[in-house]
């Protein structure tokens, strides 16, 4: 299917931010005196939005959810965003959908304002006609399937217009489920097989040259 819309996720499917976001994990939790988390436990705070990981890994309340969010992008903001790098094929792949005459959108639950940041630092934002992520507070577009709302709000899209969004995580495609956009899972990022798969992928590919055929099928 040849799609006209194409929203992508960020880390995990544009960037390989693992370390980054790690380590802006790390340090607001050892900076609230909560325990370190294993690797596989650690590994869940990569893709979902922060607002649900510090809950749900940490058992935060709302109060302390908060502050760790606060800290974390103390973190990142000054240093977790560098340390970071564009998958292979990717550059090269949002050409070819530029030139195509696709739209192209980033939809991820990263707050806003970093999510530019890293695009112009990779030289990449050039490439996107709407950049949408989270509100600083959460409290508008803390979910993806609100961010999905955000970005799908900035086109002006007419009827029969065929959107697709990518991404490496469940909270890709169950986002873009609740808008009944199809969703496309990759494997090179912090999701596996069977994640995708039982969030309703609609397909899964394994790499950017699997996710550029799948594209332009």
């Amino acid at each position: 299917m040849s799609y006209d819309v194409i929203l992508f996720d960020l880390d995990g499917t544009l960037t390989d931010s693992g370390l980054g976001v790690a380590n802006g994990v790390l340090y607001a939790l050892e900076k609230m005196n909560f325990e370190k988390p294993d690797n596989a436990l650690l590994k869940k705070y990569l893709g979902p939005p922060l607002w649900t990981s510090f809950a749900d890994y940490a058992g935060m309340s709302q109060e302390q959810t908060v502050e760790a969010v606060r800290l974390y992008r103390e973190y990142y903001n000054e240093t977790g965003a560098y340390e970071n790098s564009v998958y292979p094929g990717i550059p090269e792949l949002l050409q070819r959908l530029t030139e195509a005459g696709k739209r192209v959108a980033v939809a991820t639950s990263k707050v806003d304002y970093a999510a530019v940041k890293i695009l112009q630092h990779f030289n990449l934002d050039h490439h996107f006609d709407v950049i949408a992520g989270s509100d600083e507070s959460g409290e508008l577009r803390g979910t993806k399937s609100q961010v999905i709302a955000h970005a799908l709000a900035e086109f002006r899209m007419c009827d029969g217009t065929k959107i697709v969004m990518i991404g490496d995580r469940e909270h890709d495609i169950l986002g873009a489920k609740e808008h009944a956009i199809p969703g496309i899972g990759v494997l090179y990022g912090y999701g596996d097989r069977a994640e995708l798969a039982a969030a309703g992928a609609l397909a899964i590919v394994a790499d950017v040259a699997e996710l550029e055929t799948e594209l332009f099928r």
